[in-house]
């Protein structure tokens, strides 16, 4: 038996650096917690953008804080189609060479030349976590879901260390095509 961890379905968000919020919704402006997320210290905020691709808009996209040193947008491939971009999948902060798209705000637009990704699915496990689990940071292992849409998960990044709480991220796209629901476990296998 395999170490268990809840799931949980990243959707489509965005996490602005300071300059970026200012931009969008005002000089001075701090985003407003709405929600505490697993992570440690993360929040879904109160505040919504527009992310415009070359063919469509996706409207009223969540915030996540706190502000990040760079502006990321994290979208499922589906998303990315929709809107007519090509997001590469990739670790997240690793934004060199992605395309951009343009932010919306209340207060103005951001046009970011690079910055859209589909997150690389990962295990996040602070260090007892970890070592309970057998995995270090930077370890790749595959992940097994049960259920009648039950599927195995090959090359997923863990992520561990002491600003980490166990939890799998995966996008809508992964969860929807595994069956997962909001209190979907899965088993964490080394990978070989």
């Amino acid at each position: 038996m395999g170490y268990k961890v809840k799931i949980g379905l990243s959707n489509k968000h965005v996490h602005l650096s300071q300059e970026d919020l200012e931009t969008l919704f005002g000089p001075g402006y701090e985003l407003t917690p709405s929600k505490p997320l697993v992570q440690p210290g993360q929040f879904a905020a109160e505040e919504k953008v527009d992310i415009v691709g070359p063919k469509r808009t996706l409207s009223g996209i969540r915030v996540l804080g706190p502000v990040r040193k760079e502006t990321q947008v994290e979208l499922a491939l589906t998303d990315a189609r929709t809107i007519g971009i090509k997001a590469p999948v990739r670790e997240s902060g690793k934004l060199e060479g992605t395309p951009g798209c343009k932010l919306v705000g209340p207060c103005g637009e951001v046009e970011l030349d690079h910055g859209v990704i589909a997150a690389l699915r990962h295990v996040h496990l602070n260090d007892e976590q970890a070592k309970e689990a057998g995995v270090k940071d930077g370890d790749w292992v595959s992940i097994k879901i049960e259920g009648e849409r039950g599927l195995t998960f090959d090359h997923v990044l863990v992520r561990a260390g002491a600003k980490h709480e166990r939890e799998v991220h995966l996008d809508t796209d992964e969860g929807n095509a595994a069956g997962c629901g909001p209190d979907t476990e899965c088993e964490i296998i080394k990978e070989k």
